[in-house]
């Protein structure tokens, strides 16, 4: 399994809504993750809006965002998420996402 790690930036005034957005995922959003190969997902929050994902999966970062861009219930979420994050151009926050090198890892 190939572990990845990302940043985005939410928007101070969404933090609370993007809480309670991910509290609430689809059920057919998760079952797209999973087929895609999006394992051991995780968002983690700074108090600034500052989100740091983690997710592992069997190919690479590139393989399970490819996965993704195929299914229709990821165009409609990222549709309806765009708006809660700083800097990412008019693009989908699964495209501004900012991909970080793995430096060290201790299993």
């Amino acid at each position: 399994m190939k572990r990845c790690g990302f940043l985005l930036k939410v928007k101070q005034d969404r933090i609370e809504e993007y809480k309670l957005r991910h509290r609430e995922v689809w059920p057919e959003m998760l079952d797209a993750l999973r087929r895609t190969g999006w394992h051991n997902y995780s968002l983690f929050m700074a108090p600034d809006g500052l989100l740091f994902g983690y997710f592992e999966t069997p190919e690479s970062m590139e393989a399970a965002q490819a996965g993704m861009s195929k299914e229709e219930v990821n165009a409609r979420w990222q549709d309806e998420m765009a708006p809660f994050f700083e800097n990412i151009g008019g693009k989908h926050a699964d495209e501004g996402m900012l991909k970080l090198e793995q430096v060290f890892f201790l299993e």
